[in-house]
């Protein structure tokens, strides 16, 4: 019956005459049901051009809430912008945080089951929020390919129980900034080693006919006004073989007496000084160690300033293509893992962490200060290998390190940074006082090893 009309009369058969009987009209369809199936057709056609070219919700829907901490909402606006365009389902909130108790208010809120779907953290804070990060899934990143694409010390220090818990947006770890001025009229060189480095600041110190000094050598063995100064003591333990979780024995009693000597014998900084990024941006010291957001604090205080930034000194001299071992602090986004959107919000992290976002933000933050955060991928370092600020602090991510004790974190009162960083800061002035080094980290050890009692963690 294909294509025949069934409703068309056939020319009828001759038969014998039989009585004539009015045929019945054929029954036809009612015209609303003719309307009917014309919309469906309609219907389903229009339903057949969403599905293909509409953007596809990917991430599924819901609204997240990102609390941010350093970076304002221009940086991140055009990204979110762009992926809420793909994912017409998703809406981000990013919302930029103070500083000041930021851990304690994410913990809280965390804990009143109203805390945000994403949030930064600390590196040093994973002891402290594990239970509150969820893993990142395979199909986000997986164990092998993270280990491939970051720093080895984000692997070590986002691994907890079975899985990663975050991912980094950026990186920073500790550099040496010189004072270009200083080191040209003195004909100095930086140094490499810590021996040269105490070498060369006794020999750009300068002080008046009191004994005043009214130009520091380098910022280092004091606590009250050398910003940093965790990082540093933990850099130097580090480099000369110390477990920092077990702070004892001759090894770390050298690099904690090492420290002190700049101000007990060596003269080349006191307590007179004003904090040590103060005294680098007025022009009043040769050396400093710092991260390289410090930067920013420098050329906002003295724009006209001119200053290099070179790698961290080790306890050897190395090969010129061998990267030294440096500190690392550096901040991580992760995802509540009572978020009610933790496959968006994973989703959209993925977005984030690919290399032509990270290049975005870098370049969205570019346009408001003098550089973006450094890239934390390992295949995106020869992006930054003539920026002269970075440069020096990302040929030494190779190889580094980190612990618990860091600065500027805003851990508050109780958290490990703070309550450890207080031990090894009265180990410091104990020493700097007379006190031997051996006496002086026994408290430490004691100390160090509660805190991390408390986070079930073993002193080894």
């Amino acid at each position: 019956m294909d294509g025949q009309n069934i409703y068309q009369p056939q020319t009828p058969t001759p038969v014998v005459p039989v009585p004539q009987v009015t045929p019945s009209a054929p029954k036809r369809r009612s015209p609303k049901i003719i309307i009917f199936i014309l919309l469906g057709i309609v219907l389903l056609s229009l339903i057949f051009v969403a599905v293909k070219f509409l953007p596809k919700k990917t991430a599924g829907g819901g609204e997240i809430t990102m609390w941010g901490l350093w970076e304002d909402e221009p940086t991140f606006a055009p990204l979110i912008a762009e992926y809420q365009q793909q994912n017409p389902g998703v809406k981000i909130a990013y919302v930029r945080q103070s500083q000041q108790d930021y851990r304690e208010r994410l913990t809280n809120s965390l804990a009143k089951g109203d805390g945000p779907d994403i949030f930064r953290f600390h590196n040093s804070w994973v002891p402290m929020l594990k239970s509150s990060l969820d893993y990142v899934p395979a199909s986000v990143v997986s164990p092998a390919d993270f280990a491939k694409n970051y720093y080895p010390v984000m692997t070590s220090d986002l691994s907890s129980g079975t899985g990663i818990v975050g991912i980094p947006l950026m990186y920073d770890g500790l550099a040496l900034f010189i004072n270009q001025d200083i080191f040209d009229k003195a004909g100095k060189i930086p140094p490499t080693t810590w021996d040269e480095l105490r070498i060369t600041a006794k020999a750009l110190t300068q002080k008046d006919d009191q004994g005043v000094i009214t130009q520091a050598g380098v910022a280092l063995g004091k606590t009250g006004n050398v910003d940093n100064w965790p990082e540093i003591l933990a850099l130097m333990m580090l480099q000369n073989g110390v477990s920092l979780s077990k702070p004892t024995g001759k090894l770390a009693e050298d690099a904690l007496t090492f420290y002190t000597l700049f101000s007990t014998v060596d003269g080349v900084w006191d307590d007179t000084q004003p904090p040590s990024t103060v005294a680098f941006a007025t022009g009043k010291l040769a050396m400093y160690l710092g991260p390289s957001w410090r930067a920013f604090e420098i050329m906002q205080q003295n724009p006209s300033l001119k200053f290099k930034v070179v790698p961290v000194p080790q306890v050897t001299k190395i090969s010129q293509n061998q990267p030294g071992t440096t500190y690392a602090t550096y901040w991580v986004e992760g995802v509540w893992a009572k978020s009610n959107n933790k496959k968006a919000a994973w989703d959209f992290l993925k977005f984030l962490s690919s290399k032509d976002s990270l290049t975005k933000l870098y370049t969205n933050a570019s346009a408001q200060r003098q550089f973006g955060e450094p890239y934390p991928r390992t295949d995106m370092a020869d992006l930054l290998k003539d920026q002269p600020i970075l440069a020096p602090i990302i040929s030494q991510a190779p190889n580094a390190e980190s612990w618990y004790l860091d600065s500027r974190t805003f851990d508050g009162p109780t958290g490990i940074n703070s309550q450890i960083n207080k031990y090894f800061e009265d180990a410091v002035n104990a020493v700097g006082s007379g006190t031997p080094a051996s006496k002086a980290l026994e408290t430490v050890a004691s100390g160090v090893s509660q805190i991390l009692a408390q986070y079930g963690m073993i002193a080894k």
